[in-house]
């Protein structure tokens, strides 16, 4: 290649902040920020598409990121929750997966411990779960209960004296087929709310197996769980996961985790697009000389430009204290509807060779219509956002 052409990928916007967001972040931050890049770069992009060729999880890599040491960046940590985004789009800029991974045992099931738990169950539980020494699941979804599972939950809790007895199915539930622990959400038959519960894994009656043939974050094991008289201690029921209003209370939280995926989704298809189009020869010229490749690859620059601007105000708003429901409902559906098509995007610019998982962006495309539905789907959570500024709810 010649010179000039490897100079077109050391160009000021390579890295796709093309409004300097990272400016935002402390000194301190930008350079964590950097070290989890770093990380990334060395442990998990080489090995990303093979995992996810095999669908199988790389269970060497925990160790790795529990000595990274990302847990709980913002509440442990305190960094920002500018900066705690900006990780995690960085997470899944390298792969959506591993993202979903940490998303699952850092955002819903550790989340929920620090939101709903008591400190005398904070104390117990959370040095484990940072060392990542114990690995949890979070047991919401149900096989016939998705969108309406907070009016719907058929998963039933029993009080029996100083202990529950639980008895349900949950489905697509991340990292159950090798957890140590799992956070139940079932309706209390007594006064008929939500309640949540940490369920050792390997407490009989508890079943999970692995859900097959995905065609999205296959790296992933999401499983089915059975619950089959399973006999939780009073001790084990989360002090403060007394109705779903309480559960919403962390999913408001993790919303924005996956609002947050979708921009990484969207950095990930800019790079990959990118550098094929400069690498990449047709009649004679890289591809990236072609007006409609241009066309497409500064849509999908606009797409995560526009992403990440509303994310940070959003972020800054979360940390003021001052994020709504129905914003992180809006950030969610908005995100996610504009990776879909910068994703579509840049699998049209690689041709043919986007739809093989050797150019990665295969990978992307499809992992893309995972974070599309999980943590409410657009449909869902544009509803959600009708309702705050009508004053009249669509939802039946």
């Amino acid at each position: 290649m010649s010179k000039a052409a490897v100079d077109l990928f050391n160009l000021p916007y390579a890295d796709g902040d093309f409004y300097g967001f990272e400016q935002l972040l402390t000194d301190a931050e930008r350079e964590r920020l950097q070290e989890v890049r770093d990380f990334l770069a060395k442990e998990v992009k080489p090995i990303a598409v093979d995992c996810w060729n095999r669908a199988e999880f790389p269970m060497e890599l925990i160790p790795k990121l529990a000595e990274l040491d990302v847990m709980s960046p913002v509440r442990r940590q305190g960094h920002s929750s500018v900066f705690a985004g900006l990780m995690h789009a960085e997470f899944t800029r390298a792969d959506a997966s591993i993202a979903t991974f940490m998303g699952v045992h850092d955002g819903l099931f550790t989340g929920s411990i620090e939101v709903l738990a008591s400190e005398e169950q904070k104390e117990a539980w959370l040095p484990d779960i940072y060392a990542m020494k114990k690995i949890g699941a979070f047991g919401l979804t149900e096989p016939l209960g998705g969108s309406d599972v907070a009016g719907g939950t058929r998963t039933t809790a029993v009080r029996e004296g100083d202990h529950w007895i639980l008895n349900g199915a949950k489905r697509w539930i991340g990292n159950a087929t090798f957890s140590d622990w799992v956070l139940i959400y079932a309706r209390d038959v007594a006064d008929n709310q939500v309640k949540a519960f940490l369920v050792d894994t390997t407490t009989p009656g508890y079943s999970a197996t692995k859900i097959e043939n995905k065609i999205s974050l296959r790296t992933v094991q999401n499983a089915d769980i059975a619950l089959e008289n399973v006999v939780v201690g009073h001790e084990f029921k989360l002090a403060g996961g007394n109705s779903f209003r309480d559960t919403n209370k962390v999913l408001k939280v993790t919303r924005l985790g996956v609002a947050w995926q979708a921009v990484g989704a969207q950095m990930a298809a800019f790079d990959v697009a990118r550098r094929y189009a400069l690498e990449r020869e047709q009649f004679g010229r890289p591809l990236a000389s072609f007006q409609l490749v241009q066309d497409q690859l500064v849509k999908i620059l606009g797409n995560t430009v526009a992403s990440v601007g509303m994310m940070v105000r959003l972020a800054q708003l979360e940390d003021l204290g001052l994020a709504k429901d129905e914003q992180s409902a809006l950030a969610k559906a908005f995100t996610t509807a504009r990776m879909r098509e910068s994703v579509a995007m840049g699998r049209s610019i690689l041709g043919g060779n986007g739809i093989v998982t050797d150019y990665e962006m295969a990978k992307i495309f499809s992992d893309a219509e995972a974070i599309y539905s999980y943590e409410g789907t657009h449909e869902i959570n544009t509803l959600v956002a009708g309702r705050a500024i009508t004053g009249i709810s669509a939802i039946v």
